[in-house]
Parts: C-alpha cells; sequence; structure tokens
C-alpha cells in the first residue's frame, strides 16, 4: 500500500556481492578484536606458565593448584616431581598442576665436572 510493487523486490543480482560483504564485515571486525583482547593474552599466559613449570628445579618452594606449598625435593620425569610439604612428609606432584614458583633455589648441579 505505502511501498510500490518495484521497489519492494529488492536490488538486482549483479550487485549483491557487495552487499554480501558489508554484511560479513561486523563479524570479520568481531571476529579480529576477539582475537587481539582475549586469543592472543590467552595463549602469552599459557606459553609463559609452561616455561615456568618446565624451569622447577630442585629446591623451589612452589605452590599447587590445590593450595600445597612444598620445597621441591626431586625431579621425577617430565610430568612428575616429588615435594616435601611437612617434616618427613613427601609427595609427588604432576607438573601440571603447578600454579606459582615462589622462590628459586640452588642451581642445578652440572654432572659433567666431576
Amino acid at each position: 500500500m505505502f511501498i510500490s510493487p518495484a521497489f519492494a523486490q529488492g536490488a538486482p543480482a549483479a550487485g549483491g556481492g557487495t552487499d554480501m560483504l558489508i554484511q560479513l564485515a561486523p563479524f570479520v571486525l568481531i571476529f579480529v578484536v576477539m582475537y587481539f583482547l582475549i586469543l592472543r593474552p590467552q595463549q602469552k599466559k599459557a606459553k609463559a606458565h609452561q616455561e615456568m613449570v618446565n624451569g622447577v628445579r630442585r629446591g623451589d618452594v612452589i605452590v599447587t593448584n590445590g593450595g600445597l606449598v612444598g620445597k621441591v625435593v626431586k625431579v621425577i620425569d617430565d610430568a612428575e616431581l616429588e615435594m616435601q610439604i611437612a617434616d618427613n612428609v613427601k609427595v609427588r606432584q604432576l607438573r601440571s598442576q603447578i600454579a606459582i614458583v615462589r622462590t628459586k633455589g640452588e642451581p642445578a648441579k652440572d654432572e659433567t665436572a666431576a
């Protein structure tokens, strides 16, 4: 009634390609903003945490995700270490469950200089 039938049929098919790009532009912009504000900092934090966990040595004081505070007594392998949480109380701990390395301990001993 207020709109003529010719106007209501829409744009011709030849101009549809640019309209599609204009419609997708906000989604692309949102993805780029989310990448730089959320994903990239999260990846950097995960990488820093992995480097911290890989650098744990004997004598370091660590805090686990469960809240235990202890001193690293022995590094068992790439996935586990042994920590002392009290006198004569030692537990095995997964490296992936380390939250914080509080203080650095003694440097690793060089076996080749014996």
